[in-house]
C-alpha cells in the first residue's frame, strides 16, 4: 500500500525526498560593493565643448533624433539595391525563372494563369529563408533579408519595382497573407 500523503501547513524543513516550496514574495538582494573596475568608469564626464555645435550634439544626443548625414545613409543603401533593381532586364528575369523551374521535377500545373511577376513574387513568399511572409509587405521583407544577410533575389525587387511603376493594385501584399486573413464563408444556406 503506498504511503500515506500529508499536506504541511508550516515551513519547516522538508521531509526527504521532498521540495521545499518556494517563495518569491520577498525580495533577497544584497548591496555588492563596487570593485575598481568600475570606480574608475565613474569618472565625471568631459565637459563638451562650448559652441554652436556642442549645443547641437548634446540636443541631439538628449532627444535621440538621428543627424541628416545618419538619416540619409539608410535611404543611400537602398537606392543602390533600387539601382541595380533597375538595370535588371526581362531576359535576366526569365532566366531567373527558368533556372528555378529547372530545379524542379515537373512544372508548375497550378499556376499556368499566371504571369511571370506573380510567380516569381508568389515563389518569394513561399521561400521561408528570407522571414515571415504573413503580415509584411514584400518589398519590407526584401529589404529586411538584405539588411540580414540573407541574399535575397535581385529579380525580385525588380519585379516589385516594375509592377509599382505599373501601378498594379495589391502586389505589395503576399498571396498567402491573403488567404490566411481572408474570411471564407462555408455554404449559402441554398
Amino acid at each position: 500500500m503506498p504511503p500515506a500523503r500529508r499536506s504541511r501547513t508550516s515551513s519547516g524543513p522538508a521531509p526527504n525526498g521532498a521540495q521545499k516550496t518556494l517563495s518569491f514574495g520577498a525580495r533577497v538582494t544584497k548591496p555588492v560593493p563596487l570593485g575598481r573596475d568600475l570606480e574608475k568608469g565613474r569618472a565625471a564626464p568631459a565637459p563638451a565643448p562650448v559652441g554652436d555645435g556642442g549645443a547641437r550634439s548634446e540636443l541631439a544626443a538628449e532627444t535621440g533624433h538621428a543627424s541628416a548625414a545618419a538619416a540619409v545613409a539608410p535611404q543611400a543603401d537602398r537606392s543602390v539595391a533600387e539601382e541595380q533593381a533597375a538595370r535588371v532586364s526581362e531576359a535576366q528575369i526569365k532566366r531567373y525563372w527558368r533556372e528555378r523551374e529547372n530545379e524542379r521535377i515537373t512544372k508548375r500545373v497550378h499556376q499556368e494563369g499566371l504571369g511571370l511577376e506573380e510567380k516569381i513574387l508568389r515563389l518569394f513568399d513561399m521561400s521561408s529563408q528570407y522571414g515571415p511572409a504573413i503580415g509584411n509587405a514584400r518589398r519590407k521583407r526584401w529589404v529586411r533579408a538584405k539588411k540580414l544577410g540573407l541574399s535575397p533575389p535581385i529579380e525580385v525587387l525588380a519585379v516589385l519595382l516594375r509592377e509599382e511603376r505599373k501601378g498594379t493594385k495589391g502586389f505589395e501584399r503576399a498571396y498567402v497573407d491573403e488567404l490566411m486573413s481572408s474570411k471564407m464563408v462555408l455554404g449559402d444556406g441554398a
